[in-house]
């Protein structure tokens, strides 16, 4: 199965490519004194790596003075989208990172409000989703995997960094449902964020994760897991020895987007900046060093493309969740 929000994610990305290819030599101007990156999760997963890697090239390039980061796990992001709308007034200076699964939450009701319900910026990066085992595992691919998965059945456990339904377990449902299995019989664990999936896989507490492939990439260049599918169209080049669900027989492709709100009633002048420091950002040398490293995809969808973006994908994942009996 494939889910059509990758081939507009897709398209966006090659125009992307194509607009940001020149990375700029000239010494950035500075647009802002300073920003705060809320985590809606623990330290390890994509959230995080994306707000500290965004703050990163934004100081590094000068777009930025300096930028502070702050974990607030809970609620399945609940908690700092929260903290948000509660303290608006007094963070006038502050970004809250998220993705795909603020659609997701809000739709089976995790936490009570939606995008809607803060202030959009821009969505800046793409991931693409895979699945890994202990590099110890037995298991080496897909066919493998499956071949586990039908000789344990519920023994088998899947875990992610989201909660039942999540996007983690949403990928992993997908993945199934396209190698011919029933997604709604996996034995999915779930984990509060990224960092504690990953140890609850190399700890043996279950036998395979579905995560972000950047995650992924990080954890497989330190000799603690294998990759043994991921969910691009095509190899991608930040790791491309790790093969893709689609080649193995298993057709399914998927992008989580990731990008950037800020508080309620937050100014139409102060978003402008925040764009304006996202969107010079991308002609950075400081910029690409992050994006290769990480294996993501530039995309960029500022203020009213975000919202049309969003509100297009939360009628596209409903509809996919109550195929799958999620919803």
């Amino acid at each position: 199965m494939t889910f059509s929000m990758t081939r507009r994610v897709a398209m966006a990305a090659a125009v992307a490519s194509v607009a940001f290819g020149g990375m700029a030599q000239a010494e950035a101007h500075k647009v802002l004194d300073q920003l705060h990156f809320v985590i809606p999760g623990g330290a390890g997963g994509g959230w995080d790596g994306t707000a500290r890697g965004t703050g990163e090239a934004l100081t590094n390039s000068g777009l930025v003075g300096s930028a502070s980061f702050e974990n607030m796990s809970g609620g399945g992001g609940g908690v700092a989208i929260a903290y948000m709308i509660e303290n608006a007034e007094s963070l006038d200076n502050t970004l809250m990172v998220n993705s795909t699964p603020i659609v997701i939450r809000s739709l089976t009701g995790v936490f009570p409000q939606s995008f809607r319900d803060l202030t959009l910026v821009a969505g800046t990066i793409g991931d693409y989703a895979a699945l890994v085992v202990p590099a110890d595992s037995p298991i080496e691919n897909m066919e493998q995997l499956m071949g586990a998965y039908k000789e344990q059945g519920p023994d088998f456990a899947v875990g992610g960094g989201s909660v039942p339904g999540g996007m983690d377990h949403l990928v992993a449902a997908m993945v199934m449902q396209a190698a011919g299995e029933d997604p709604t019989a996996l034995n999915y664990i779930p984990y509060d964020a990224g960092g504690e999936a990953m140890a609850g896989l190399l700890s043996g507490e279950i036998d395979a994760l579905s995560t972000g492939f950047s995650e992924a990439i990080a954890l497989a260049e330190q000799g603690e897991v294998r990759i043994v599918g991921v969910t691009a169209d095509e190899r991608v080049p930040a790791y491309d020895s790790a093969a893709t669900f689609k080649e193995q027989g298993i057709d399914t492709s998927f992008v989580n987007w990731r990008g950037f709100f800020a508080a309620p009633g937050t100014s139409d002048e102060k978003v402008a900046e925040y764009i304006s420091a996202l969107e010079a950002m991308y002609e950075t040398e400081a910029w690409e060093t992050v994006r290769s490293r990480n294996g993501w995809v530039n995309i960029f969808n500022p203020g009213d493309d975000f919202r049309t973006f969003l509100e297009g994908q939360e009628k596209e994942i409903g509809d996919l969740m109550k195929t799958l009996g999620f919803l």
